[in-house]
């Protein structure tokens, strides 16, 4: 199971004084030689964390693999378009929420999403639509043409009563088999941490996981190449 690593976080820190440091694009370099296969930023429409420049230089400095999460908004559109990054996943976005709350709804956005990825597909750009364990969104995604999805693990890794976690990790689990019956690469994330993670990786349907704010809090005790290196023994075990 591979592992890519969420740098949002650190552009965030970044922002909060306006200045320069921490950079995101030296932490990228950092995650990618403890072991991370791939770097993910979410260019959000209010640019909270990270922004377009952020974006055009981990273009030409990230080795591994560049996944720009980002909602269907043209103006973000067309910096993809533009900057030609390995993978897009398509994400839900609210402006109020503290980080994305559930997963698109592609069963009623099929026709926007379809055309999206149409636009994307023509620049070569492998797109993958972030999608709750259910049926009919793994499948409406299918249809429509995604290479992969993104399982959200939120809920999972929100629950707290043992039978819920459970039912919720069960619920994971058909959900990539699923996806793999469809011919769909299966990619996992959101809200997973050093404990919640270890159920996610008997998983072997699952491609990749998506881990970004563990390991950025991890980081400020251990060190970020510590924190990467940690989290990969245990994914990519």
């Amino acid at each position: 199971m591979k592992l890519s690593i969420n740098i949002d976080h650190v552009a965030t820190l970044r922002n909060a004084r306006g200045g320069m440091e921490p950079d995101p694009v030296a932490a990228a370099a950092i995650c990618e030689s403890a072991g991370a296969e791939g770097i993910v930023v979410h260019l959000r429409e209010d640019r909270r964390h990270i922004n377009d420049r952020d974006v055009r230089i981990l273009r030409q400095t990230v080795a591994s693999k560049l996944d720009l999460e980002m909602a269907i908004s043209e103006d973000i559109m067309l910096v993809a378009l533009e900057v030609k990054p390995e993978m897009v996943t398509l994400v839900p976005e609210k402006r109020q929420e503290l980080t994305t709350e559930g997963g698109l709804d592609v069963v009623a956005h099929s026709a926007l999403l379809r055309a999206a990825i149409d636009r994307l597909h023509d620049r070569n750009i492998l797109v993958s639509l972030f999608v709750d364990p259910v049926p009919e969104q793994i499948e409406a995604s299918e249809k429509i043409g995604a290479d992969m999805i993104e399982l959200h693990t939120g809920a999972y890794a929100n629950a707290r009563a043992e039978g819920e976690v459970r039912d919720l990790l069960d619920a994971v689990r058909q959900s990539a088999k699923h996806g793999k019956r469809l011919g769909l690469g299966v990619n996992a994330g959101h809200g997973l941490n050093y404990r919640n993670v270890r159920a996610i990786t008997e998983i072997g349907e699952i491609d990749e996981l998506s881990i970004g704010h563990a390991i950025m809090s991890r980081a400020i005790f251990a060190g970020l190449e510590q924190a990467v290196r940690e989290m990969a023994a245990i994914v990519m075990r």
